[in-house]
């Protein structure tokens, strides 16, 4: 017995399977002690710390009074601004900005280090030796504060060059009102490599799932249309253990059932249509005699019941075809059919010599077919036009290829079939038009006995209206190699 397992159980664990993997991934980001205020540090650190050299190198190198306009030209270059302050926070260079209390926060230093209440620039502590001079101490910090909020950073940097011997300390702040600073505080490449990855795990794990599931489904539904269409030969995969397996098993199933429901109909209507053959064939020969023999009224009844007898007759004849055109099914073997010659002998049969039918078609156009089904599928065709249409113009029999196949399509430019009865023909007895007489109308069985016959040709047969009149019945059936 198969063990199965839901597709709902089957969607949860896959689900729960992706999830753990990017907690893992997420997971392994904590460890690395991602926050916040880590955007800027690792390799953006790095460049901010490497801009602020590059910037005081040149502040160094120039009076104060060019400060304001190398901050400037700073500024300008990386889309954000700079500003310089003292030890003491007051304005020393570059852009007067409003800094916010959290900012001012993180410009306090460590005392010792040059800070309030420190030592004085360049002195030594007391009873020591000379404190060493620092160079840029690092960030103090990565704020998003003030109205509109804005993203902060605090460099703490040396005012004068290292090797001068007044030593003064003082604060480079950076404001930015985007989150990139230029491609200074965040470099987006990390992140998109991270996310790229993720989006990559996903489509790799979902991909094969929702695809072996679509791809069942697809074939379900091509089963179910060809068994819609009369073709019950259908074998799906059903092995799967989940729904779309049970579905499959059970759509193999309906159809091996209504493969069998539908030969057995067609070989039992053979049956009877056979089996009426005899007793009309005696009624007819019985009322021949009894013409002979009749008076004049006696003679008018019996033309009306040897009409019904023949009636009779051609109704049992089409059953007849009907069904053995059904029961040959797919395993019949196909021949190379020239198809202009097997038109122009039905042609013959069928049509009177004034009727209008135009036939274009190569001479040496062949198809694979059954000729005995194909002749008996293009009578019917040219039979069912010329009785309705006949009278509305000319009737074009052509056939044309496309690619591996050829389209032998019979038209007219008669009145057509409502729209909404042309999804219904083919089916055994019916007919568009349900107050025709007996007179005017066949059987009903003429395109189910053209259906059925092109179906064991291994062909499809479409049947449509044309614009803006007419009717079109359209054969396609495989090219002869």
């Amino acid at each position: 017995m198969t063990w199965r397992i839901p597709l709902s159980v089957r969607f949860l664990a896959w689900l729960a399977l992706n999830l753990a993997i990017l907690a893992v991934v997420f997971g392994l980001l904590v460890r690395s002690e991602f926050r916040f205020e880590s955007l800027i540090a690792g390799s953006a650190g790095e460049r901010v710390q490497k801009v602020s050299e590059v910037l005081f190198g040149e502040l160094w190198s120039r009076p104060r009074s060019d400060w304001t306009a190398t901050l400037d030209r700073f500024s300008e270059t990386y889309g954000i601004r700079f500003t310089l302050l003292d030890d003491h926070g007051q304005p020393l260079a570059g852009a007067r900005l409003e800094i916010p209390p959290e900012v001012l926060e993180r410009m306090r230093t460590p005392r010792g280090i040059g800070g309030p209440g420190g030592p004085r620039r360049g002195a030594p502590p007391e009873g020591g030796a000379p404190q060493r001079r620092p160079g840029f101490a690092g960030m103090r910090g990565f704020v998003r504060a003030g109205t509109p909020p804005s993203y902060w950073v605090v460099v703490p940097a040396p005012l004068t060059p290292p090797n001068s011997g007044n030593f003064e300390m003082g604060r480079l702040v950076i404001q930015s009102p985007t989150l990139s600073g230029g491609g200074l505080f965040f470099d987006l490449t990390p992140w998109w490599l991270a996310g790229g990855t993720v989006l990559f795990l996903s489509v790799l794990w979902w991909v094969p799932f929702i695809g072996s599931i679509t791809r069942s489904l697809g074939q379900m539904t091509a089963a179910t249309e060809a068994i819609a269409e009369g073709t019950f030969e259908v074998a799906l995969n059903d092995r799967r253990g989940d729904e779309l397996g049970r579905l499959g098993g059970a759509i193999n199933r309906m159809s091996a059932r209504l493969q069998g429901f539908v030969t057995g109909q067609k070989r039992f209507l053979g049956d009877i249509a056979h089996e009426l053959c005899s007793p009309l064939a005696r009624m007819e020969m019985a009322l021949g005699v009894l013409d002979q023999q009749a008076t004049g009224t006696q003679r008018e009844y019996l033309g009306d019941l040897r009409e019904d007898v023949r009636h009779m007759s051609g109704l049992v004849n089409e059953l007849l075809s009907f069904s053995k055109a059904g029961l040959k099914g797919k395993d019949l073997a196909l021949t190379r059919v020239p198809l202009r010659e097997l038109v122009m002998r039905v042609l013959s049969r069928e049509a009177p010599e004034d009727s209008r039918v135009q036939v274009s078609m190569g001479e040496d156009l062949c198809v694979d077919a059954d000729p005995e089904l194909l002749a008996r599928a293009v009578g019917n065709l040219l039979r069912n036009a010329l009785r309705y249409a006949g009278h509305a113009g000319p009737i074009s029999v052509q056939a044309v290829v496309q690619g591996e196949f050829v389209l032998l399509t019979v038209s007219d430019v008669g009145p057509g079939v409502p729209p909404e009865a042309l999804s219904r023909l083919g089916e055994p007895f019916f007919r568009p038009d349900q107050a025709r007489a007996r007179e005017s109308g066949g059987t009903g069985l003429g395109l189910a006995i053209v259906r059925t016959c092109v179906d064991a040709c291994r062909g499809r047969l479409t049947l449509r209206n044309r614009q803006p009149v007419g009717f079109e019945a359209e054969i396609r059936l495989g090219k002869s190699r």
